[in-house]
Formats: structure tokens, sequence, C-alpha cells
């Protein structure tokens, strides 16, 4: 399990978490959902070691987590210069014998053999992808994994992360589109003002969907009356 226990991050004296509560079981789907801005990466951040918190834990199994733990796959994907997407890949399986570039691509189809400095937004995505599956670490933490990726491609992500839930590990997804979340997550966490402030089972979800609609309704409405 990993737990995230009374988190708080500020960058300077702008505090962006403050007391974040969070449990993760093994072989479960979790998602994080937010409108833009509500400090989703920052916590993945944090989680991963990219950001020093300000007060809290996070353990994994009860020991203070490793990032040699974590695959993290960021929302906007940095590659060297001049690196192919094989080369990449060779480099984030290093140690993974069981990892087959060749048969992963064929879901994919990237032209591995070019540089990534070419690659479209979607391709780059799918190759960050594949290369944290290519580390083979039992937590996996996706940050808007969806974004820039065709209709076709966002399937496929999202069975395969259905695969690797019944793997046992721990998954962890960051987004602000709610049905690429209900689809898959047996959680979702809402992060709003700075904390979880509700965790929704799979029962739930429903309910979180229509309190969401609700409030963007309310929202419009505010905004329009008088102008339409």
């Amino acid at each position: 399990m990993l737990e995230i226990k009374n988190l708080e991050v500020a960058y300077g004296k702008n505090k962006i978490l403050k007391g974040v509560n969070l449990s993760a079981d093994s072989g479960m789907i979790h998602g994080v959902l937010g409108i833009n801005g509500a400090g989703k990466t920052t916590l993945f951040k944090t989680i991963y070691g990219f950001k020093k918190p300000n007060a809290g834990t996070v353990l994994y199994r009860q020991q203070a987590l490793k990032n040699d733990d974590i695959g993290y796959m960021e929302t906007a994907c940095y590659f060297y210069p001049l690196m192919t997407g094989m080369e990449y890949l060779k480099l984030l399986g290093i140690g993974n014998q069981d990892f087959s570039i060749e048969k992963w691509n064929e879901l994919f189809e990237l032209p591995l053999h070019e540089y990534v400095e070419n690659y479209s937004t979607g391709m780059k995505k799918k190759l960050a992808f594949i290369g944290v599956i290519a580390m083979d670490r039992p937590i996996l933490i996706l940050d808007e994994p969806f974004n820039g990726v065709d209709i076709e491609s966002n399937e496929k992500i999202l069975q395969l992360l259905l695969r690797l839930k019944s793997t046992n590990k721990i998954i962890i997804i960051a987004s602000h589109i709610i049905e690429s979340l209900t689809r898959i997550c047996d959680k979702i966490n809402l992060l709003e003002n700075r904390v979880i402030k509700t965790t929704y089972e799979r029962s739930d979800f429903s309910i979180l969907e229509k309190e969401l609609k609700d409030k963007v309704k309310i929202k419009i409405d505010e905004a329009l009356d008088g102008l339409i």
C-alpha cells in the first residue's frame, strides 16, 4: 500500500497542497480528479521526489517511498536531443529482461529509429507510456496520460492499464477529464481546495459526475446571466 499522510507543499508563500491524505492499494487503479491548477501535478512531483514537501510523509509498505519504486509519466514528457525512440526504450528497459521493445511497439507502431524530437505530441506520449512499462516498477504514476493521443491509442492505453492492474501494481492516474477515469478506476479522489476533498468508490461515480455537472451549470448560469 502507498500511504500519503498530511502532505503540505508550497512554492514560496503560495501553498498548493494543504494536508493531503490518500491511500492506494495494489491491484487497483486510483484516479486523481481536479480542475486545471488544482495541484495534481504538484502532488505527483512530490510523491516522486522532484519536489520536497513542507510537511507530511509518503510511505510504501510502511517505509519511506523511493523513486526507484515508481514509474512516473509526466504531463509534458522530456526526451534527450538526438535520441531515437529505440535508444530511449533500451535505456529505460535496462534490467528488465522480459521487456520486448518490438512486441510492445506492435501496439503503437512508432518510428523507433527516428529522433524523438521529430515525433508528434501524441507519438511522444505513447513512447513515454511504453517507457514507463519498460521500467517495471511496482507503482505507476501517470499524469494526464490520455492528453494528445488519438482515439485508437486512447483506447489501447485504457485496455493496457486494466491489464497492468491485474499484475498487482499500484496505478495512480491524474486527469481533468472525468470520463477517462470513471471507465477504469476503482476509486477516484477529488482534489479540491488544496486537499483530497472526497474519495469516491466505483458505486458512487454517478454521484460524482452529477455533482460536478451541477457545479459547472451553476457557474455557467452565473456567468451568462443577462448575456444570453
